[in-house]
């Protein structure tokens, strides 16, 4: 038989998640974000869950797009990255993509193909992709020169702190961006990320973005999903394929990282960094046996990784361990492991199979 290490995905908790994203946005519509495989949940399930929910949804590229579309559903799609040729254009304007544009080459190609509705991206001080604002007059007039060619929807920035509470960088972009578009009331607006979902008092305009809430993870520091009342979709699990009884003084796994400071009794997991759970999760990281939390031990290997079973003294051989999900969540993990639930949930390697319920 297969080896019996799966991710459980949770449809209705996408939905869940997404209904509270739209309760949370107000009079803004929330575009569902579901690129890379819808979080690494699989985007053509995901995308699908939410048809008759979401207006829109957003990706980072054209091929993922393109799934969505594969799947047979109609949507406009968002390329928040934009195109990569000029040949790309004509794509979206054929199958209602709305690519995200965000440099001079990018402008120049609306000349030479197909006009897509678009979305221009300014660059409200993360200075990763964008025009500057006092670029935009410049830019819009280009546009306004093409006549019924230029299919502008709006303007799009991103935030770079808005998961920090403490700091006001998201208030500045704020008012940047604010400043920016005055002299186009007429389109549209999108700046909100998921965590800009949890910030008192933050306009969301016309459309927001949720992306990592509609998996249940948390996009704000010091939070997890469950904290912020968010229902985890994924659920990772392996089976208990041995137990045994370490001696006092006895090491386990690679280097040797562990030594028991008395008789332990512990089990082996199948699943490692192989299979995308991160191999930085050390001994104390969280994990669940039979709605019972207990704790890895030592270092994970690619394959396989160490739990102590002293909290859960009926676990026994074939048991499914939890390694994230209703009981442990996803950022508890990532805070062990020295990252964020989105490297995780979107690091889950092909070789574990979706299973979607």
């Amino acid at each position: 038989m297969p080896r019996p290490t799966v991710a459980r995905i949770d449809l209705e908790a996408i939905r869940f998640n997404y209904r509270l994203a739209q309760q949370k946005a107000g009079n803004a519509r929330a575009m569902a974000v579901v690129k890379a495989d819808g979080y690494g949940h699989g985007i053509q399930a995901v995308a699908g869950a939410l048809d008759g929910l979401a207006g829109k949804y957003a990706v980072a590229c054209l091929e993922e797009a393109e799934a969505i579309r594969q799947a047979g559903l109609p949507q406009p799609v968002v390329l928040l990255q934009g195109v990569h040729e000029a040949r790309d254009l004509a794509r979206c304007a054929a199958m209602d993509f709305e690519p995200v544009l965000h440099c001079r080459q990018q402008l120049g190609w609306l000349s030479e193909a197909s006009v897509p509705s678009f979305w221009l991206k300014v660059n409200t001080g993360m200075n990763r992709l964008g025009f500057r604002p006092r670029e935009l007059p410049e830019v819009v007039a280009g546009l306004e020169s093409m006549g019924g060619r230029a299919r502008l929807q709006g303007f799009v920035t991103h935030f770079a702190c808005a998961d920090d509470l403490a700091s006001d960088f998201t208030g500045q972009q704020t008012r940047s961006f604010e400043a920016a578009v005055a002299p186009w009331p007429d389109l549209m607006r999108s700046v909100g990320n998921s965590a800009a979902h949890f910030r008192p008092n933050q306009p969301l305009y016309e459309w927001s973005r949720p992306g990592i809430m509609l998996y249940g993870a948390s996009p704000m520091i010091g939070k997890t999903g469950l904290d912020l009342g968010l229902k985890p979709a994924m659920t990772l699990e392996a089976p208990l394929i041995t137990t045994r009884t370490v001696r006092a003084g006895e090491a386990i796994g690679y280097g040797c990282t562990f030594t028991a400071d008395r008789d332990t009794r512990m089990g082996m997991v199948a699943i490692g960094y192989g299979d995308g759970y991160p191999r930085h999760a050390g001994t104390g990281t969280p994990a669940a046996i039979n709605g019972q939390r207990i704790r890895l031990l030592g270092r994970v290997s690619m394959d396989m990784l160490a739990v102590d079973l002293g909290n859960a003294p009926q676990a026994r051989e074939g048991d499914r361990v939890e390694l994230w999900g209703p009981t442990v969540s996803v950022d508890e993990v990532a805070e062990c492991a020295g990252t964020i639930g989105y490297e995780l949930l979107t690091g889950v390697s092909a070789r574990v199979p979706r299973v979607h319920e």
